[in-house]
């Protein structure tokens, strides 16, 4: 009993002594404390989402700055394994930036603005590329009006025999686990438009989209947006009430915990969907959150292509180019995010 009791002694000192010792250090240890929990350190309780199982919302703890050295480069998918918005025009080669075809007109448009900005842009449909790259050198990926399960390589699962060999490459999950990494790891995400219709059977995708996914939508008709919320910098400059010609989309589940930056008027819309009653005085069109790491700038936004077309004379052409540009820009970090 007794050499219990020395023994126990011994081991209390031990733990005080390293307490006391941790306790002198607090400033270091805080510098280069493990990431030991699912909560990153100092992130709040309340930030916490059990349906996903991450941090999100608007809380910048949630924010994994692991990759502060990336250039100021993006990566542009416009992968599509169902219907194809007109915008993204015929569908690109395999491989990263292959030629652009003239009816690719919302990848010229993105690569054009950025481009402008001082921003290196890659672009690729290619699934195999998307899990093949180093994605750690982008900043930000953008999903621009994929469709269905635009992240699954599916050429792998023509041949039956691949498909079941585990000794092979055929590896089907390889764009999914990239993207998850990607985002974990500090990386910005930008939904634009039918990125919601693309991943439905994906929780983390969907909430990566802001706990928010496409239901439905009315008539292809001009409506205003409305900027809303605390001042933020992808919305800086821009009038508070915006005309503009989209499709509008409903969302079901409708996006929490996020700051919305833009709503429609649902009282400006000549018609609505008829199997959808619309979300009234407040329907959202763009918001933003942090996400399992990363920073995810989200719209609904970008139907037309005459949206993408400088000078087209699409009302709101203009102002809808600013609130692109600046949203990725924020989820790049070359401005405040989210605030």
């Amino acid at each position: 009993m007794e050499r219990s009791k020395t023994m126990l002694n011994g081991f209390q000192r031990g733990v005080t002594a390293g307490v006391m010792s941790l306790a002198a250090t607090t400033g270091a240890w805080a510098q280069a404390a493990p990431t030991n929990g699912n909560l990153p350190p100092g992130a709040l309780p309340s930030s916490w989402d059990p349906t996903y199982n991450v941090c999100r919302g608007t809380d910048p703890k949630c924010y994994h700055e692991w990759n502060a050295t990336r250039p100021n480069k993006v990566l542009i998918y416009t992968r599509t394994a169902g219907p194809r918005h007109a915008n993204l025009g015929t569908a690109l080669a395999a491989g990263l930036n292959p030629p652009l075809n003239a009816d690719n007109v919302a990848q010229a448009a993105l690569k054009a603005w950025l481009e402008a900005e001082g921003i290196t842009v890659d672009y690729t449909e290619d699934a195999n590329v998307l899990g093949g790259v180093g994605m750690s050198s982008y900043k930000a990926i953008i999903f621009v009006s994929n469709s269905r399960d635009a992240l699954w390589k599916h050429g792998t699962a023509i041949d039956p025999t691949r498909a079941v060999n585990t000794t092979t490459s055929a590896y089907l999950d390889a764009p999914k686990v990239a993207l998850r990494q990607f985002i974990r790891g500090g990386g910005g995400f930008v939904a634009i438009h039918n990125a919601f219709g693309t991943e439905y059977n994906w929780p983390w995708y969907e909430g990566l989209l802001g706990n928010a996914n496409y239901y439905s939508h009315g008539p292809f008709q001009n409506g205003t947006i409305n900027i809303v919320g605390s001042a933020d910098s992808s919305t800086a400059g821009l009038p508070a009430a915006i005309p503009f010609k989209d499709e509008w989309y409903n969302l079901v589940p409708y996006p929490t915990k996020v700051k919305f930056l833009a709503t429609v008027d649902e009282s400006t819309l000549a018609g609505k969907d008829s199997n959808h009653p619309g979300h009234g005085s407040f329907h959202p069109v763009a918001w933003c959150q942090y996400y399992d790491g990363g920073r995810a700038w989200l719209t609904t936004l970008g139907h037309d292509g005459a949206a993408f077309t400088d000078g087209s004379g699409s009302p709101g052409q203009a102002q809808f180019k600013q609130l692109v540009v600046q949203g990725i820009k924020s989820a790049m970090g070359l401005t405040p995010f989210c605030q």
